[in-house]
């Protein structure tokens, strides 16, 4: 079976997407989010893209 990977550009469109969204919830006055728990998730969605991203980077040098 063939192993299946993450193609780089959509990883990397999800990641500039939610990290600005996650940008825009943070008020840097009071160094609040507006949402918590939106907050929440665009960041445990931000770190599983970087780490498929850093995964495949790391795979494609060790070739």
């Amino acid at each position: 079976m063939e192993n299946k990977k993450a193609p780089i550009f959509t990883m990397l469109v999800v990641v500039l997407i939610v990290g600005s969204a996650l940008y825009k919830q943070i008020d840097f006055k009071t160094m609040r989010v507006e949402k918590p728990a939106l907050a929440i998730l665009y960041t445990v969605t931000l770190l599983f893209a970087t780490f498929v991203l850093v995964k495949n980077y790391s795979n494609k040098v060790e070739k």
